[in-house]
Parts: C-alpha cells; sequence; structure tokens
C-alpha cells in the first residue's frame, strides 16, 4: 500500500505542471488632446491691440481735420465785395430769395446748388450758345482732363461750372464746384473725392482748362475760407481774368467752402 502510494507521488511529480491561462487586459484609452491655447502672454496683449487698431481708426478720421485746421490752414482772410460788379440776380431778386423759407436740416451735398443756399437756383438761368462742357487738370492733385459741366448740379458725375459766372479765357472768374471727402480716400478719377486735396495747392500751382480747343492755364494767387452765405465769391470783376475752385472744409465736414483763385496766364 505504502510502495502504491509512493509510486503515485512519483509519477505525478513528474508531470509538467498545468499552465496557467491569464487574460491580459487592454491598455488604457489615453485622453483626447487638448486643444492648443495660446500662450497667456499673447491673450494679455488682446485687450491693448484692440485699444490701439480702435485708436488707430480715430486718429484716421480725426487727424486731417486737426491738421487742416491748426497747421494746413493757410488760407487768406475773407475779403468784402466792395467794387465787385455782381452778373447773378438783381438786388431786390436776391433779397427775396434769400429771405424765402428754407428747408432746415440734413443737406445732399452732391448737390452744388445746396452749397451756397442762399444763392438763385441756377436752373432758372440761359447761357449763351457754345460748349456746355470742358475739361480741368491740376498736375499737382494728378487731376486729367475731369470733366466741367456748366449749369449741373450733380456732383457726383462731374465737376460744376456756375452758370452766370464766365467762360474760361473771358474776363471774370468761372466758379467751378467740386466734391470732397476724407483725403485718405482720395482718388482724382473719382468725383465724390476728386477735391479732397484741394487745400494742399500753393501758389504758382497750375490749373489747366481745355475749353472750345483752346488751352488756358491759371496760376495760383490765393486760397481762401468762406461760409455758405458768403455769396461775393460768386461775383465777378472785370478787370482780370481769373478762375476759382470751391469745395467743402475742413475734409470730411461741410461747415466751410475753400475758395482757391489763381489767374490767367499768357495764352
Amino acid at each position: 500500500m505504502s510502495l502504491y502510494i509512493y509510486q503515485k507521488a512519483q509519477t505525478n511529480s513528474a508531470l509538467p505542471p498545468t499552465p496557467q491561462h491569464s487574460i491580459t487586459p487592454p491598455p488604457p484609452t489615453p485622453p483626447p488632446p487638448k486643444p492648443a491655447q495660446p500662450p497667456r502672454s499673447l491673450l494679455s496683449l488682446l485687450p491693448l491691440g484692440t485699444s490701439i487698431t480702435g485708436l488707430v481708426l480715430i486718429l484716421s478720421v480725426a487727424w486731417p481735420i486737426v491738421y487742416y485746421e491748426i497747421l494746413g490752414n493757410q488760407t487768406s482772410p475773407p475779403t468784402t465785395s466792395t467794387g465787385l460788379l455782381n452778373p447773378l440776380a438783381d438786388s431786390s431778386s436776391l433779397a427775396a430769395f434769400a429771405a424765402a423759407p428754407k428747408i432746415v436740416g440734413s443737406l445732399d451735398y452732391t448737390h452744388a446748388s445746396n452749397w451756397f443756399p442762399s444763392s438763385p437756383p441756377t436752373t432758372q438761368v440761359v447761357r449763351p450758345t457754345g460748349p456746355n462742357t470742358y475739361t480741368l487738370s491740376i498736375p499737382k492733385l494728378n487731376i486729367e482732363n475731369a470733366q466741367v459741366i456748366i449749369g449741373s448740379d450733380d456732383l457726383s458725375k462731374s465737376l460744376i461750372h456756375y452758370t452766370e459766372t464766365a467762360l474760361p479765357g473771358q474776363f471774370g472768374s468761372p466758379v467751378i464746384f467740386g466734391h470732397s471727402i476724407l483725403p485718405q480716400f482720395y482718388n482724382p478719377k473719382n468725383y465724390m473725392s476728386i477735391f479732397s486735396t484741394l487745400p494742399t495747392l500753393e501758389k504758382d500751382d497750375q490749373i489747366i482748362v481745355e475749353y472750345d480747343g483752346i488751352t488756358y492755364t491759371y496760376s495760383v494767387t490765393e486760397k481762401q475760407e468762406v461760409m455758405p452765405e458768403d455769396l461775393w465769391v460768386l461775383e465777378q470783376r472785370y478787370d482780370s481774368k481769373k478762375i476759382k475752385l470751391i469745395t467743402c472744409v475742413p475734409p470730411g465736414l461741410k461747415t466751410k467752402r475753400l475758395v482757391v483763385t489763381a489767374e490767367l496766364q499768357s495764352l
């Protein structure tokens, strides 16, 4: 019996151990990557950058006005109309028109008739027969062959020659209106901005007009600022041949009128 137990024990010890089968768990799923965060230093600069951008935009609008009023305004003081001949309406008609009721409020300054509200309507005037358009060039401002229409009213389509003022080359002063906006948007080929840099003209700068096949060269003599009610700028002197260019100032505003006067040079 003991021999049997001994042999069974020997047999069991000779058998290889039963392998232990274990299941390896899968590796844990890594968490999704976090979106990249900008450095904290950049986030702290964001409010400053926004403030600087806003300040630049404000200065881009305000600086042309400040510069014009303080540094760039070298216009001559206004003069009176003493001794001038007035080819507009007679004094009684002009006074009656000025006393007539007017609409107070926002005006459309793309219409030349709104620039001097007290002046007689241009549509009542009939000019002599002849060309009703001509061209104007100002080399310093890169204005080349801009169209001037006599007696028109739409400044978005052309420069306007105010009726009842002299024609180019005649004794007197052709008066030409041109629209303006902030000078940073100046485009000499766009009639909405064509006179935006007119305040930069200086003495002896040239203004060239071609009318009815003849070229007239004018030389700038002075600049003046007037108010919209100063109708004397439309009046004429017949002892000289000049030209007057008019636009609204300060840049981007409509409170005053800039008058650039130039005298005809020898043909």
